[in-house]
């Protein structure tokens, strides 16, 4: 009887095990290096995964009473898995790496007499990755043969540091009233998944397919960009984003330009910090303030001019022309620029420019303006880059009334940025609550201890608000964190 009830609960040890394995794995693209030193709460993986291991094996070689620690582990783990905001989504990969490893585990235990847990568990990894790669390799060929069905499809490529969602949607939404555009969805934009969008929505019909292109790491730019092989290209501003795996700028500049190497590129512009001279088929764009730093490169050839940023629209100047949209942040300047640019390229007159312009929605979570209860609520919490960042604290300095932040702070970069953060809101805001621990020692010694309120959860949010906020306030959500950073 003893032994029936280690059975049932080796497979319960197992199931949470993998678990907490393969929804780690699932954060961070299933990389296993980047799970393993990359992961901003490492502490997580002692706790859930390695005490609790050493704990069973102990037990259970020493006693019959194994199922005393997988109940206390259930127990631990359920209360890690409530404070989740993003759970374990069950697609086919993660069907297949629990279907692997409880194979593996029957394998073990009637073969081998011993209830393993480490073992079933990487070898379901290792066999997960060759099912992957034999998959992978047969969508990418199925998706390579749908867009060479489509000769007279053009295609626009879009990468930055940060910005690429919004400068995608504004290409997409000017070029719409011109052509059949489709854009990848959301925020896709990685090889697997332009390759499962081309394969399963990328209509047969469309004229003009943009294209958004994001790295973690050298080389994955190159493979999108030899994938759909664009005929333009955009690359927005380079910024230290993810430079704890870029390890330098030039790194992230260099895996940016990647997006060049296209057999069918006609045309590219990209923005001044790619620190690239132009070229026959390249241009150049960016602004006045920064040309008294460019001693070494010649200015850019097409020059943002006159920005304005209000709670209302962000305004500037190109070519002499006057441009609006109800999107906000003088951030977004640089993004409606580039976008104009592909825009007038693909043959749309300024007059129907500026009136999809007039209709453009800004993204959601983006610097999105929201007023409820008496109160201004900008969210811009799908940002996490320091230009937007400080954009969004410029644009609160214009509102009159009590201004409070509500931000984790800057995920993947060094401490200088954060420590940039912390002291200009600061400046610019009454109430600043962090979310978190990850910055929150840098924000402790950077803001007024009168200012500053902590937010342990996500679950403590609306009384949060209740007790923080006002009628009257502006309230900024800067960056949201998901609770595994």
């Amino acid at each position: 009887m003893l032994h029936l009830l280690n059975a049932i609960f080796y497979a319960l040890f197992i199931s949470a095990m993998g678990y907490y394995f393969i929804t780690n794995l699932q954060w961070y693209s299933y990389k296993l290096k980047r799970v393993l030193f990359n992961h901003t709460k490492q502490w997580w993986h002692l706790v859930y995964f390695v005490l609790p291991f050493v704990l069973y094996i102990i037990v259970d070689a020493k006693s019959q009473y194994g199922f005393v620690v997988v109940i206390g582990y259930l127990a631990l783990l359920w209360f890690w898995y409530k404070g989740l905001d993003k759970p374990l989504v069950f697609t086919g990969r993660v069907k297949r790496f629990f279907a692997a490893m409880f194979l593996f585990s029957l394998f073990f235990v009637f073969t081998f007499k011993h209830f393993a847990v480490m073992i079933p568990i990487f070898l379901a990894f290792l066999v997960s990755l060759f099912l992957e790669k034999m998959l992978f390799n047969g969508f990418k060929v199925k998706a390579e043969k749908k867009i060479e069905s489509m000769p007279d499809m053009k295609v626009v490529g879009i990468t930055a540091s940060y910005g690429k969602t919004g400068i995608k949607n504004i290409i997409a939404h000017l070029l719409k009233v011109k052509y059949n555009t489709y854009a990848t969805p959301r925020s896709v934009n990685t090889l697997g998944g332009v390759m499962k969008d081309v394969n399963d929505d990328l209509p047969t019909d469309t004229e003009v397919y943009v294209v958004e292109m994001g790295a973690r790491g050298e080389g994955d730019i190159g493979e999108i960009s030899t994938f759909v092989n664009p005929h333009y290209v955009v690359v927005g501003k380079i910024g230290p984003a993810h430079i704890e795996y870029f390890k330098t700028m030039e790194n992230i500049r260099n895996t940016k330009m990647e997006i060049l190497q296209s057999d069918r590129l006609e045309r590219a512009w990209v923005h001044e910090s790619t620190m690239v001279k132009p070229e026959s088929n390249i241009h150049t764009f960016g602004t006045k303030e920064n040309l008294d730093i460019r001693s070494s490169m010649p200015s850019p050839e097409y020059i943002i001019e006159d920005v304005e940023a209000t709670l209302d629209a962000t305004s500037f100047t190109l070519q002499g022309v006057r441009y609006s949209a109800s999107i906000l942040g003088a951030f977004n300047a640089m993004n409606l620029a580039a976008a104009v640019l592909v825009a007038k390229e693909l043959g749309l007159s300024d007059e129907q420019i500026q009136t999809q312009l007039s209709t453009l929605e800004p993204v959601a979570h983006r610097l999105q303006r929201m007023d409820a209860g008496g109160k201004v609520i900008l969210d811009d919490s799908f940002n996490g880059n320091i230009d937007g960042m400080m954009a969004a604290f410029d644009l609160a300095t214009t509102y009159e009334g009590r201004k409070v932040v509500i931000t984790p702070g800057l995920v993947e970069v060094d401490d200088d940025l954060n420590i940039q953060v912390a002291k200009r809101v600061n400046e610019v805001f009454d109430v600043v609550v962090v979310t978190g621990d990850l910055n929150y020692a840098i924000f402790k010694e950077h803001v007024d201890t009168d200012k500053l309120v902590k937010l342990a959860s996500k679950g403590e949010m609306e009384a949060m608000l209740v007790e923080q906020t006002r009628a009257g306030d502006l309230i900024l959500f800067a960056n949201d964190a998901p609770s595994f950073v």
